[in-house]
């Protein structure tokens, strides 16, 4: 028999937190959080992504033993600007015991029902900036900081009871040795106009974002409205953003491109160094990555293509190949032995499309689920 309990006191948060570190431990690919974040994802001062939505969090004991867990979000902003019913499952990871990924979806389900939704989805988090997706494709790559992962049999689990796919993305390994020239002689032209300027060449990262922090938000939640359950970033979500990346973005490999005349952002990089591996030795504890964790910023050997945009009105101004030739050219500075891509939506067709001239392959597939509970 599987007993669920939900999650209230500091112990079974921390056992929340670090039940996937266990599951994974013989898991080289794994790449756990940071187990303070998993911990107060409920609290609205430590989590400023949580919003109004409201969170559940569940553990799933068999014989006494912790065997699952499961964390169910309901985002109202979402449910009211798509016109749905849903309720989200994420944080998702159970032994391979069908018993067990039933329980687990079946708590949530309860859930939703007593509110009144429709439908369960998942893995969804709370906004577009934390993790999504199940993977289904790529389970010999390193995930990053930034994706979850999960092993083969939670599709089949999912699958047999009953979910359907909904979205899917697509994560790319890029080769920079073998790029397209031509996109160089663009970079070069939209420079020599002098129609914009890249502020992350010449600007720190704390003048950078009090200037054209707004701005850079608005330039996102433009770039991103047609995506998929797209939410966008407003008020203290804001600043959880900006916590989440300022503390770890190198400006070498991040750019927010200016238009001159408007002094408006209009197309931005956001590039992480890669921190998996600090993070996997440290096994998700802060203090233990601290020391490692600098060291890795300001000398990076892998890059973690976090966050891509163009505003609508400049998809087709080349204010994108301005950014590219920089980056490029810090790319081979810095020697930089790899460079992947978080998920990017296969719907996305405008970035697809950005990256159209580079050679890549695909390292990763992940995709949400969906399933009626009328």
């Amino acid at each position: 028999m599987i007993n669920i309990v939900e999650v209230k006191s500091r112990k079974q948060r921390k056992l929340f937190a670090t039940f996937p570190i266990e599951l994974y431990k013989n898991c080289p690919y794994y790449t756990p959080s940071f187990i303070e974040d998993e911990m107060y994802l409920d609290s609205p001062k430590k989590n400023l992504s949580k919003g109004s939505s409201e969170f559940r969090a569940f553990l799933a004991y068999k014989n006494n033993k912790l065997v699952g867990r499961i964390a169910g979000i309901i985002n109202h902003e979402s449910n009211k600007r798509h016109n749905e019913l849903c309720i989200r499952f994420s944080r998702i990871d159970f032994i391979d015991d069908k018993e067990v990924s039933k329980a687990l979806i079946d708590t949530i389900i309860n859930w939703g029902k007593e509110k009144g939704l429709n439908t369960i989805h998942g893995p969804w988090g709370f906004d577009d900036t934390d993790r999504e997706g199940m993977l289904t494709y790529g389970y010999n790559e390193y995930s990053t900081y930034g994706t979850n992962y999960s092993y083969p049999y939670y599709i089949n689990h999912l699958e047999e009871l009953g979910f359907i796919k909904e979205s899917e993305w697509h994560e790319f390994r890029f080769f920079m040795h073998d790029v397209d020239p031509r996109y160089f002689l663009a970079g070069e032209m939209v420079k020599k106009h002098n129609k914009y300027h890249d502020v992350c060449a010449n600007g720190s990262m704390r003048q950078i974002i009090k200037r054209y922090g707004e701005s850079f938000f608005d330039c996102y939640n433009k770039a991103y409205a047609e995506l998929d359950n797209f939410i966008p970033l407003v008020g203290k979500a804001k600043k959880h953003t900006l916590k989440q990346f300022a503390t770890i973005i190198n400006p070498n490999f991040t750019s927010i491109v200016v238009d001159n005349k408007t002094d408006q952002v209009v197309a931005f990089v956001i590039v992480l160094p890669y921190i998996g591996d600090v993070i996997r030795k440290a096994k998700g504890r802060t203090l233990r990555a601290a020391l490692p964790l600098l060291h890795t910023i300001k000398h990076p050997k892998k890059l973690e293509l976090t966050l891509v945009g163009v505003h609508p009105d400049y998809r087709n101004s080349g204010a994108f190949a301005l950014i590219f030739n920089r980056f490029y050219q810090n790319c081979e500075k810095y020697h930089i032995e790899d460079l992947i891509a978080d998920p990017i939506l296969v719907t996305n067709i405008n970035m697809m499309n950005v990256w159209s001239h580079m050679k890549k392959e695909v390292r990763c597939k992940r995709q949400t689920f969906k399933k009626s509970i009328n």
